[in-house]
């Protein structure tokens, strides 16, 4: 055999710069695995690299008369295996300089070999170390002239190409609707209400239909546009002690309180709750992949389904009473431009504040919902706490609104410390926890 030798080199994680990369020798004899067992010829650490599977890749020799390469194959790990950005499918052949990445977001290794690809065959002649080495530098390709043509598929998985497609459309969008209030306010806000909720779907890290999520706002703004909404207003506001206070009537805090809890808490969280009850009870009925892409199986998913159906109520409540309500007001007083100017300062905040408000609530709640699929056992216990602890923070909300900025600002920070919380459990709860793309880089304990 040639004495030529193949070697991998980690290359050092992100934010440990100067610390040496650590080389290892592949072996012409037999495979070496890569992973966390103990067992492997290259084993991580497990707290470091959560998403790398135990058994995750194995390189293997592939030996021709006197000449060997060698080949890297994926050992069906949870997170795949990637060669240059590419997802590794089976096996592929290393060629010098290749980068493997074991996940998407996962330690790297670059593959040495003295003998280059093309020279690895019998019969063909070495370069000098040094020629070699002066070319490998000099070179110049297509693709470093034009990188987009080499990396187009890392544009959807790593450079948030997606998010900045939509932010084009809804510029573009925006400069048309110039002009045309309504139409304005209604882009403006739905791109903010989906960039809100863009970033608690990063959090959560799991895959869901854009249709369901879409499905779950849309549904909450048809059952307010409904008459369900007046048994709601019916039940809780007249019925229960939630009657809102009439415009001049003076009430101490806690009174206060007590109203909010009923008439805004439990009524509208329920409310936002019935999509997501809906898709649980649904899921239950359909077979797979169905039933997985529509269920509600855990938390991460009760969470999903609990935000989106927040957006709808936002945007609906926003757009169809706050903002029409202010413009009117102040237009009777100051003018028709000075209305669409308030208009405008109340829509920005209500609908980037929701994270904090009623995605916070409304997802704090599915946590519980998702709960209590998995234990349903303790379904209505679990039910019972998410129901009236969701609530609460709402009505706090409200009525603190009324008392103190600084208190209003302290709940929407106590919320969204919340509802984070949630979804960290949830994931740590997740069934799916290896497959959660937010959880690639470390792992919850």
């Amino acid at each position: 055999m040639t004495n030529e030798i193949g070697f991998l080199r980690q290359m050092p994680a992100f934010g440990a710069a100067g610390s040496p990369a650590s080389r290892y020798q592949l072996s012409e004899d037999g495979e070496v695995v890569i992973g966390r067992d103990r067992n492997c010829q290259i084993a991580l650490e497990s707290i470091a690299y959560g998403m790398v599977s135990r058994r995750h890749a194995a390189v293997r020799p592939l030996t021709q008369g006197t000449w060997t390469r060698w080949e890297i194959c994926d050992l069906n790990s949870a997170n795949g295996t990637y060669i240059n950005g590419q997802k590794l499918q089976g096996c592929q052949t290393l060629e010098t300089g290749d980068r493997i990445s074991l996940g998407q977001d996962g330690p790297e290794f670059i593959f040495e070999s003295p003998v280059t690809p093309y020279q690895n065959q019998p019969g063909s002649r070495a370069p000098q170390s040094g020629n070699f080495a002066g070319s490998e530098k000099d070179a110049l390709t297509l693709t470093q002239l034009f990188p987009i043509a080499s990396t187009g598929k890392l544009l959807s998985q790593k450079a948030y190409l997606y998010p900045g497609i939509a932010t084009v459309i809804f510029v573009v969008s925006m400069f048309v609707a110039v002009g045309n209030s309504a139409a304005f306010n209604l882009l403006l806000s739905a791109y903010l209400a989906v960039g809100a909720y863009y970033f608690i779907y990063q959090l959560c890290g799991k895959h869901k239909p854009w249709w369901v999520l879409l499905g779950s706002a849309v549904a909450t703004a048809l059952i307010l546009l409904s008459p369900l909404l007046i048994g709601f207003i019916l039940v809780f506001r007249e019925i229960l002690p939630g009657r809102l206070p009439a415009e001049g009537e003076e009430i101490n805090f806690f009174y206060f309180l007590i109203r909010m809890f009923f008439g805004a808490g439990l009524m509208e969280e329920l409310l936002k709750a019935l999509p997501v009850l809906g898709a649980m009870l649904l899921g239950n009925c359909l077979k797979n992949p169905w039933r997985d892409r529509i269920g509600v199986w855990e938390p991460l998913d009760g969470i999903l389904l609990g935000s989106a159906s927040a957006v709808g109520f936002t945007l609906l409540e926003t757009l169809g009473q706050y903002v029409p309500n202010v413009i009117q007001n102040v237009t009777l007083q100051a003018g028709p431009e000075a209305g669409q100017l308030v208009g405008l300062q109340l829509l920005i905040p209500r609908i980037l504040g929701s994270a904090a408000g009623h995605m916070a609530y409304s997802g704090y709640l599915g946590y519980f919902i998702g709960l209590s699929a998995l234990k349903p056992r303790k379904r209505w216990q679990i039910l019972g706490v998410g129901y009236f602890s969701a609530s609460a923070l709402h009505a706090l909300w409200n009525a603190s609104g009324a008392a103190s900025v600084l208190l209003l600002a302290v709940v929407g920070v106590l919320s969204y410390a919340f509802l984070v919380a949630a979804i960290l459990k949830a994931r740590a709860l997740s069934p799916n926890r290896s497959q959660n793309f937010a959880t690639r880089i470390f792992s919850e304990k």
